[in-house]
């Protein structure tokens, strides 16, 4: 098998033909190898090749719905045991996993062949893969433009062609922004669905989850009934699971559904014509296929949200600095001086202002439910704009310099209280402002490559479902994808 035909497969197609014995999985795993050995020098979306440790599992009897698929994993959460975890930070580099994570032991279980690693931002924290690390990750649409983040590394290699599914994960839109950026489909299942152990219970109060980016939707779908195959008995939810596979719900017709649509930033920032016509588009497109379609009042208070969202940010990051540096002994110049500044000022935090914030999720995912009285999705831009230039969202010297300066001189918690600290802080979410709603709710949430710029550069659409809604998720998808058929898209590379 050439790469030309490799390319013409998602994940299911490959397996089927692993099955039929029309290939062998080392014959597929030396095709992603070398796809990834012609492309990955310039996209740098493998940070950690695990090539020998693949060929010898592609050697073996491998059995399960994906048995002889070549794949990636995120290197971060992703635990693989005895390699380490890089997260995307110098101060992990060394520290190696002492287990599988239970979502790689269960891709395994699946038959996968995991053959690396791909990049993320230092801890995920950032919309744009460009750790001081590994280096810049480049959407393979545009070499001068991001992959999006945090799974940017993934998003990238699937929309080059290395693999059709990767391993992602999101914690305020972490699959559905590199979905956005490279031209995928990215969901972001409910909060509890997928097992988070052996060690976490759940990620960030329950807001983040592990999941894949993929070509297509019946990728996705199987890839759901992979992770929640089982449940995880250490947990703290037992999931429900509906009464049919998840791969058998994306193939059913999704009726007539209420759509409301909005297009203005929840935190009050400018959004993009581009931006606008994605939804805009989307929602003709949905209108024509039976629809009913209006743009509508949210009725979340966005910029509290966002505030809530990243008091429970910035204390996950000084929860995890500590780890790490009591892990490994790193000292504190290993960590880039954004996450150090968002960790100093979340320890001059009060413990009752953190319960605060948190207590008002409550009040946003009531909000949001209200809203999916009315209307079974919410339909929203993914990003507010383009994916960004590589580099165009780096802070500038003089104020990395100034933080550090702050951090030497114990001020950050006094900067932490300013008007201008908050301002800062809300910027950061202004190219990425409708994604978080969904990871502080626990509500599932799609995004779809359904729009296109004029300069060629994918800008995807995102879609919110009520509790439970992934099957309605996965059904609209699959009869979006029928019209679109966004599968079949490349980059020229």
């Amino acid at each position: 098998m050439d790469y030309s035909e490799y390319r013409r497969f998602d994940a299911l197609g490959l397996a089927e033909l692993v099955a039929r014995g029309e290939v062998s999985p080392v014959e597929l795993l030396d095709v992603a190898i070398g796809r990834a050995e012609q492309v990955n020098g310039r996209l740098n979306a493998i940070v950690q090749p695990m090539n020998e440790l693949a060929r010898k599992r592609a050697a073996t009897e491998l059995k399960g719905p994906f048995a002889g698929v070549p794949f990636l994993i995120k290197d971060l959460g992703q635990d693989y045991e005895g390699l380490s975890t890089g997260g995307g930070s110098r101060a992990l580099r060394n520290h190696v996993a002492a287990s599988h994570s239970m979502v790689v032991e269960r891709w395994l279980d699946a038959g996968l062949v995991i053959f690396g690693k791909t990049s993320t931002p230092e801890l995920g924290t950032k919309a744009v893969t460009e750790p001081l690390a590994t280096g810049h990750t480049r959407n393979p649409w545009d070499l001068d433009h991001t992959p999006g983040g945090s799974s940017g590394g993934s998003a990238a290699a699937v929309a080059a062609g290395i693999v059709p599914v990767a391993g992602a994960s999101d914690g305020g839109g972490s699959i559905r922004i590199p979905a956005a950026c490279c031209g995928l489909v990215g969901l972001k299942p409910g909060r509890g669905l997928l097992p988070t152990g052996p060690r976490n219970g759940e990620h960030l109060q329950g807001a983040a989850t592990d999941g894949v980016i993929s070509r297509t939707v019946r990728d996705t779908a199987a890839m759901l009934d992979v992770l929640t195959s089982q449940p995880d008995l250490g947990g703290p939810y037992v999931s429900v699971r509906p009464d049919a596979s998840y791969a058998e719900l994306a193939k059913r017709e999704p009726g007539k559904l209420r759509v409301g649509y909005i297009v203005d930033s929840p935190i009050g920032t400018d959004v993009s014509r581009e931006a606008v016509a994605a939804v805009e588009n989307t929602a003709t497109l949905l209108a024509k296929l039976g629809h009913e379609v209006e743009q509508a009042e949210l009725g979340v208070d966005g910029r509290q949200l966002a505030q809530d969202f990243l008091t429970m940010w910035s204390a996950q990051i000084s929860a995890t600095i500590t780890e790490i540096q009591s892990l490994t002994g790193a000292g504190a110049k290993e960590f880039e001086v954004d996450n150090r500044l968002f960790a100093a000022a979340a320890r001059s935090m009060p413990a009752p202002e953190y319960i605060a914030a948190n207590r008002r999720w409550n009040e946003h995912t009531r909000a949001l439910a209200a809203f999916h009285e009315k209307y079974d999705l919410l339909l929203t831009p993914t990003l507010a704009g383009p994916p960004v230039k590589i580099g165009e969202l780096d802070p500038p010297r003089w104020l990395l310099m100034f933080g550090e300066l702050v951090l030497k001189l114990g001020l950050a918690g006094r900067l932490a209280k300013t008007k201008m600290w908050t301002d800062t802080v809300l910027m950061n979410l202004a190219p990425v402002p409708f994604t978080q709603l969904a990871n502080l709710t626990g509500r599932p949430a799609i995004s779809l490559p359904l729009h296109w710029t004029a300069q060629k550069l994918p800008l995807g659409v995102q879609f919110v479902a009520g509790l439970g809604g992934e099957p309605t998720l996965l059904a609209l998808a699959t009869q979006l994808e029928a019209e679109v058929n966004w599968a079949g898209d490349e980059p020229s590379l």
